[in-house]
């Protein structure tokens, strides 16, 4: 429903207090910064989510996990896998030991089915130092680490904390934490999630000046469902620089950037653009921090989750084709978030979502 003339001159964006004008029949939007706010019922809803608010409850909850000593965390050399289990010590500010582990012969992953099943548990089928001293639990996650979280929980005589959901194996982990995603059943011992755990701070990778406005720009690479249209990324980032023509840009490529995007983006003049291939490091948590919008491709639900975790920009996704893929769990991780309005799927217009995903509420108020 549009509004009438004389109500839009009485509007102005709640975050740069500038004026709006309409977007479509549904929405308003900011002349300036270009974030929209819907209409509903002639209304219009002109709120702005930040994560700056102070919950309460900000320490770890006695029964969810009890003491205060150290964790185990397996490392399977898997960065998405490990950057989890990190994140939930972090998030519940807990010291941590990593060690690292493998099974020891290709065949003894299926032969750990069976063992959990059966109720076996021997060091002998997976590669680790054995830890001594006290720990309150041994946390990993991806399938490389489950048996070996069991077995070592059991010789330390601590709890055994699963991060994803354990498949395979018997669910009767002390604790679960699972993604929504993944349809975890209902169960006491399991924490459901809406996205993966992610912890994020400012590393100082970059420094905005002063009165200057960023938008950022994250580009990986091919999914497991797609690979990305460098075409459609190009006709992606004339069309974000014709909706912020006063804003600088902040880019970083990541490891699964292909060379040809890599050549296409060099054409553009980016505000210190950080190539992964020549600078691998991560400067998501400062463009969170510091940029009014930012732009992630669809290909890794590890940067999404951070992005929708963390700072005060809005968060859009660049998707890698024109046909995005209508099923599968990454799909239904955006879904959700849109719907909680911690994102928006890039159409060439842009949406004010920037609700964010306070994961240590949620894990400190569990149970």
């Amino acid at each position: 429903m549009s509004l009438q003339p004389e109500l839009l001159e009485l509007l102005a964006c709640p975050q740069c207090k500038q004026p709006v004008e309409m977007s479509g029949d549904d929405a308003v939007q900011c002349r300036s910064c270009h974030r929209s706010f819907p209409v509903r019922d002639g209304i219009p809803v002109m709120l702005v989510y930040r994560d700056d608010r102070k919950h309460p409850e900000t320490a770890p909850r006695e029964n969810l996990l009890p003491g205060t000593g150290p964790l185990l965390i397996l490392n399977d050399g898997k960065p998405g896998h490990v950057n989890q289990s990190l994140a939930f010590a972090q998030l519940l500010n807990r010291d941590y030991r990593l060690l690292e582990v493998g099974f020891k012969y290709r065949t003894s992953k299926g032969f750990s089915y069976v063992a959990d099943r059966l109720g076996f548990y021997s060091p002998r089928l997976f590669m680790a130092d054995l830890p001594t001293g006290h720990y309150d639990a041994v946390v990993s996650a991806g399938s490389e680490t489950y048996y070996a979280n069991r077995t070592l929980s059991r010789c330390l005589g601590c709890k055994s904390i699963a991060i994803m959901m354990p498949k395979s194996y018997r669910l009767d982990f002390d604790l679960i934490v699972a993604q929504q995603h993944d349809n975890p059943p209902p169960k006491p011992n399991i924490v459901s999630v809406p996205i993966n755990l992610s912890f994020s701070q400012p590393q100082g990778v970059v420094t905005p000046e002063d009165n200057e406005r960023y938008i950022a720009l994250i580009i990986g690479g091919d999914s497991a469902q797609q690979k990305l249209d460098v075409e459609l990324l190009r006709r992606q980032i004339e069309k974000i620089m014709q909706l912020f023509p006063g804003h600088r840009v902040w880019l970083t490529t990541s490891r699964r950037t292909p060379t040809s995007a890599e050549e296409m983006l060099r054409s553009y003049a980016f505000s210190d653009p950080i190539w992964y291939s020549e600078n691998p490091v991560n400067p998501i948590s400062d463009f969170l921090h510091c940029a009014e919008y930012v732009f992630v491709t669809a290909d890794s639900s590890s940067m999404i989750s951070e992005a929708v975790s963390f700072g005060n920009a809005c968060v859009e996704v660049l998707p890698l084709s024109v046909h995005m893929p209508r099923r599968g769990k990454f799909i239904r991780l955006l879904s959700r978030l849109e719907e909680m309005d911690c994102l928006h799927v890039f159409d060439g217009s842009c949406r004010c979502c920037q609700k964010k995903v306070d994961l240590c509420f949620i894990l400190n108020k569990t149970k």
